[in-house]
């Protein structure tokens, strides 16, 4: 009944000299993703990103304890950075020495370069899945296969956590449907005709 053992499995991450730089690189992965997710795709809605996290969380935790893994704070990582890929999947990114390519490849090649550097793929995997677990139930099957949403932020967070005016309110691009509209239209206003002059008989 070690309640506490969840929390310091996620938070401590064991520094010595062969993990020194492993530790540094994921801290960096963990400033730079988790910013943009806030930024973006969950600007102006905390509940909803802090419900990512929590549901990240929980899930990796259970996973965690099939596993009998000691750490947890690698694979939460990787859930937040494969969640941000996904919704931008289309953008060009930079990784070591130059090499450019989408954002959706971007969690599979920082699992292959942390094998390089490590010598285990475990925690990137799992996190790479637990990512894809809440992408899929939250964005994917709802939107794009038009099922069930099974996920959806508690009222209790958004009661804590109100969202803001002014935020990001979309995922991705518009539905085909929309964007023909707007193409066979020429980005034009509607036309709301010439009207009346005052005065005029």
């Amino acid at each position: 009944m070690q309640i506490w053992r969840p929390l310091t499995a996620t938070f401590y991450f064991p520094v010595g000299p062969g993990t020194g730089f492993l530790y540094l690189v994921n801290l960096y992965f963990l400033y730079q993703y988790s910013t943009r997710l806030e930024s973006g795709a969950f600007d102006g809605r905390p509940a909803d990103y802090l419900f990512m996290l929590l549901f990240n969380w929980i899930c990796i935790v259970i996973t965690g304890l099939a596993m009998d893994m000691q750490l947890l704070m690698i694979p939460l990582i990787m859930s937040v950075l494969y969640v941000w890929a996904q919704l931008n999947r289309d953008m060009i990114v930079s990784f070591w020495f130059g090499t450019r390519f989408k954002a959706c490849y971007l969690p599979w090649v920082i699992l292959g370069f942390n094998y390089i550097i490590g010598g285990s793929v475990i925690n990137e995997l799992i996190g790479n899945l637990v990512g894809h677990l809440y992408f899929f139930l939250m964005f994917r099957y709802p939107m794009d296969l038009g099922g069930r949403n099974f996920l959806s932020t508690p009222q209790f967070l958004y009661r804590w956590l109100p969202s803001r005016r002014g935020g990001v309110s979309g995922f991705g691009v518009p539905p085909a449907s929309m964007r023909r509209a707007a193409d066979q239209d020429g980005g034009r206003r509607h036309n709301w005709g010439q009207g009346f002059r005052l005065g005029d008989q």
